[in-house]
């Protein structure tokens, strides 16, 4: 499936950086200019083009006329509008307009209906756009949004949900082995998704036209699992009544996936490295050699290291085995991704059920971020599905959330409390705010010229709204402090001689982006 290339008009240099930063994780392919530079862009446009403007963009009408004339499609043009997009429709122009900012699910929609749905590569724009409103919509900082999944059509890769640095890491990883037969070690704590890895690994592989075979090592008894993995001839044991394939039999040409490896027994550590260095094994009972053409991906939460210095693992299989490893975070390190990730689950359980997504307030999303998630992914997608059983098109407050999240509520009220109250007592504060006090008081610079950062300040006659004032002085030091430690709000709160835990509550206080 081949996307449209994506030409993005928008003088709004931050709008502009963000939609081409979510349309270029889509793995679209975007070209951004502001509406001055246009000519430059319009001569290369053909009809496998999709073009993007702004309606806030400068002689927005005298661009539209301009496109018309260079593009064989106007229709293949979308508005992106701030308030009212609607009336764009009308235009015989307009493809469709999009409101910014724009939720993921209306956002996938919409571009869907440019992708190629026939053998001969058309591209479709006559399905209408129905309006659609999120619970959560798309904006800065990732931290307080919700989006939905991409679709898995797109690329396996979007399989693994979560913008963070370390997914990253992993996506990239993946994209760089999986191509090759090389082993591979995935390692991570339960329920962070290892299967999902392995899984992307053999859809992005040379072999995604063969089996995908998973065993799970630590559920099969140690005396059952060598004829599950090498199968066995009739009667090679009580209860062999037929012959049997084994897993490396059923995943020849593909590959196949060790889960917990870990728990192997040590008795079969050895058998499966005598198959991985000499690519062949035998049946239970039988002296026939079996040629193994399998790709094998391993899985395990254990550290293997240290399962070694306890004799419970084969060195000589780690190595074996350790050919290119990948670990993937707990979710307790990306907690940035949760809200990607409930989105995600959201999402599934709406098309399966046909409801409406579930809908999360502020207060229970920062509860679900703070929570250390034991079970990792697996845990949390549980509880989605729990909670949109139980609150069905409801919107879930942090209230409504299970008991050992209202603990946390109370831990973080209690810390918040205890944060403020330190604060008010603390000496070294209260002086730097009398200080601020008397500058302001004894100050010769009229109020409505001066730079809010000089001490030498004059009280108007006419008064000021001191407690404005001093929020203003706060929320533009905040923004300094976040700038100078670039946007680390640990950093901040020590250069501002502030706990962490106060500074986020001012952050939310004051709406303030991190």
């Amino acid at each position: 499936m081949t996307l449209p290339r994506i030409l993005l008009v928008d003088d709004d240099s931050s709008r502009s950086q963000q939609l081409e930063t979510i349309l270029q994780f889509m793995e679209y392919s975007v070209t951004a200019t502001p509406s001055a530079h246009i000519d430059n862009h319009l001569a290369p446009i053909t009809n496998d083009w999709l073009i993007f403007i702004a309606h806030t963009c400068t002689h927005f009408n005298t661009l539209v006329h301009s496109l018309e004339k260079h593009t064989a499609q106007p229709k293949r043009v979308l508005i992106v509008d701030k308030e009212h997009p609607t009336h764009f429709l009308a235009s015989s122009w307009a493809a469709a307009s999009v409101e910014w900012p724009i939720t993921y699910p209306e956002l996938i929609r919409t571009l869907q209906q440019f992708t190629p749905t026939d053998n001969a590569g058309a591209l479709s724009s006559s399905h209408p756009i129905t309006a659609h409103t999120a619970s959560v919509q798309l904006t800065h900082p990732p931290s307080a949004t919700v989006k939905p999944a991409m679709p898995q059509t797109l690329s396996p890769l979007f399989r693994l949900q979560g913008d963070s640095s370390q997914i990253a890491i992993v996506r990239h990883l993946i994209s760089q082995v999986a191509e090759s037969n090389a082993t591979v070690l995935i390692l991570g704590e339960s329920g962070t998704g290892k299967e999902v890895v392995a899984r992307i690994l053999h859809d992005l592989s040379t072999r995604h036209n063969k089996l995908f075979v998973p065993i799970n090592c630590g559920a099969i008894p140690a005396e059952l699992l060598e004829s599950e993995l090498f199968g066995h001839e009739k009667g090679a044991f009580t209860g062999a009544l037929s012959a049997r394939q084994g897993r490396f039999e059923m995943a020849e040409g593909g590959t196949l996936f060790l889960d917990e490896i870990g728990d192997m027994p040590m008795p079969m550590q050895v058998k499966l490295l005598r198959v991985l260095q000499e690519r062949t094994f035998e049946r239970v009972g039988s002296n026939k050699t079996i040629h193994a053409n399998v790709r094998v991906i391993a899985a395990t939460h254990r550290c293997l290291e240290y399962e070694i210095q306890e004799n419970r693992f084969r060195e000589d299989l780690f190595y074996r085995l350790n050919v290119f490893p990948i670990e993937i975070p707990a979710l307790r390190e990306r907690a940035d991704d949760i809200p990607v990730l409930i989105a995600h689950f959201a999402s599934t359980l709406a098309d399966t059920h046909q409801s409406d997504l579930l809908q999360l307030a502020p207060t229970a999303l920062r509860l679900l971020m703070d929570y250390p998630w034991p079970g990792n992914i697996r845990e949390l997608a549980n509880l989605i599905e729990r909670l949109a059983i139980i609150f069905p098109n409801q919107i879930i407050a942090a209230e409504d959330l299970p008991e050992k999240f209202q603990r946390l509520r109370l831990d973080n009220e209690q810390q918040e409390d205890s944060a403020l109250a330190d604060e008010t007592d603390d000496p070294a504060l209260n002086a730097a705010e009398e200080a601020m006090l008397n500058a302001l008081l004894t100050s010769s610079v009229p109020l409505n010229h001066a730079d809010k950062t000089t001490p030498n300040l004059l009280l108007p006659e006419q008064g000021i709204d001191l407690k404005e004032y001093l929020n203003e002085m706060e929320i533009d030091l905040i923004r300094q402090a976040l700038e100078e430690c670039n946007g680390v709000v640990a950093h901040a709160a020590k250069r501002l001689n502030m706990r962490r835990t106060t500074l986020v509550e001012k952050l939310r206080k004051f709406d303030l982006q991190r």
